[in-house]
């Protein structure tokens, strides 16, 4: 039987916390990668790309790999009682309960990281504590079934990190080579403390009624847990 990967998608997502990992899983042998939302209504990306989901939560099948994404859209997910009900199901059948940068947020409102270390956006990683969860500024962390990336491009280094643990360091370095995945950045400004305090100060202010949100949103969610 294929292995079988889920990935959540909904409206405004970050596009590449899907797409990154979406491109290493759809090269594992035997496996099947699906889109999941609530219906089956195209949905609309932070950057404006257009998504079709491939299954409904109604009609998903048991997945082993279960995977939620980032993203501004993500807020409203930290108190839907469908998202919520649906990861909490998946989570009990699944082999791996897994998320990509602010993703790991709504894994913490489902009550899956508690007691767990778990990445996320930089912005965003010490509201992981709200939900009882330890947040680590690791690119990729695993603890037991639990597997997070942090932001964004993070996406890449957690799917690989995926196909190395069910299929071995080769077939991941094939895919890895395969998709040329050799970052050589023209700036070395990915995290807070190499791109200096002015350009994160302009980043939190840029983000900041965004980031207020999704506090609010985290204070809900971690008080109906």
């Amino acid at each position: 039987m294929a292995f079988r990967i889920g990935l959540l998608v909904f409206p405004d997502i970050m596009q590449l916390d899907m797409t990154g990992p979406h491109e290493v899983f759809t090269k594992f042998p035997d496996t099947e990668v699906l889109l999941v939302w609530k219906t089956l209504d195209p949905v609309r990306s932070g950057g404006g790309m257009r998504i079709m989901p491939d299954v409904t939560y109604a009609d998903c099948p048991q997945l082993d790999l279960v995977c939620v994404p980032g993203g501004g859209g993500m807020n409203p997910l930290l108190t839907d009682p469908e998202t919520l009900d649906f990861l909490r199901r998946q989570a009990e059948g699944a082999r791996y309960v897994t998320s990509v940068c602010t993703g790991s947020l709504v894994l913490g409102a489902a009550g899956l990281l508690k007691g767990r270390r778990a990445a996320c956006h930089w912005m965003s990683r010490e509201m992981l504590s709200a939900f009882g969860a330890i947040p680590d500024p690791a690119r990729v962390v695993m603890d037991g079934n639990i597997i997070s990336g942090g932001g964004v491009t993070a996406g890449i280094d957690f799917a690989l990190t995926v196909a190395g643990e069910l299929f071995g360091e080769d077939v991941a370095k094939s895919i890895q080579l395969g998709i040329e995945y050799n970052p050589q950045p023209p700036y070395d400004a990915g995290s807070p403390e190499s791109a200096g305090a002015e350009v994160e100060a302009d980043a939190r202010s840029a983000a900041a009624g965004r980031q207020a949100e999704r506090e609010a949103a985290v204070r809900a969610a971690a008080e109906a847990l």
